[in-house]
């Protein structure tokens, strides 16, 4: 059995917040892959299903940021798992919007989310991290980070969550590489080759006959 923690803030306020897709993540696989409603336990909101061969726990901490590592322990205890059973999705100011780096244990590098887990169970456990890009100055993330996508991010935000549904099953298994190959063909997609080739008598010039005539034929030939 595995546990999907995606981070975020509750509340319609916060929904549409760059600090909430990891709230997206969890809730584009639920309805992606027939989970159940989600519904309120462990100071969270919870969905169950399948991914594949594996039961999967969808978790959305309803404490605010700062401490979501509250109801994560308590589910983690609840169902009886161990940190490498966790997977938890959150945001990553220092990976360029759409970018997807999958992660095992390590620091929280300043995330509240992350820390708050860290102190309820330790750094064990793999982590998502979706790139939202940095806003140039530490003093303008807090501001960054709480307010709403831009429509322009609308295109590579689908692309990203698009991608996340599509591994889910390989990162319910385990299998990390498979995972990051189905996020990377929805957000860096292979290019496309034309096939189409020019007709070759479009491109090669007629070849050019040697006039083997004399001054006088050619003279006589005007006249005729």
């Amino acid at each position: 059995m595995k546990l999907f923690a995606g981070l975020g803030n509750p509340g319609a306020r916060y929904a549409a917040n760059r600090h909430n897709i990891g709230f997206m993540a969890v809730e584009r696989i639920a309805a992606d892959h027939g989970f159940t409603p989600w519904r309120s336990k462990f100071s969270a909101e919870i969905s169950e299903g399948r991914l594949g061969s594996e039961k999967v726990v969808l978790l959305k901490p309803q404490s605010y940021m700062n401490r979501s590592g509250q109801p994560v322990g308590e589910a983690m205890r609840f169902y009886k798992l161990a940190p490498a059973d966790l997977v938890v999705f959150h945001d990553e100011l220092d990976l360029s919007p759409g970018r997807m780096r999958l992660k095992q244990g390590g620091g929280h590098a300043g995330h509240n989310g992350l820390r708050s887990i860290h102190e309820h169970i330790g750094p064990d456990h793999a982590r998502v991290r979706l790139g939202i890009g940095h806003p140039g100055h530490k003093d303008r993330v807090s501001a960054y980070v709480l307010s709403d996508f831009a429509k322009a991010d609308a295109d590579w935000l689908e692309a990203l969550l698009c991608g996340i549904s599509d591994g889910a099953k390989a990162l319910a298994k385990g299998d990390g590489p498979s995972f990051a190959n189905a996020v990377a063909l929805r957000t860096s997609p292979p290019r496309k080759t034309s096939s189409t080739r020019p007709a070759a008598a479009a491109q090669a010039p007629a070849p050019v006959q040697e006039d083997k005539r004399s001054p006088l034929q050619k003279l006589m030939d005007r006249f005729r």
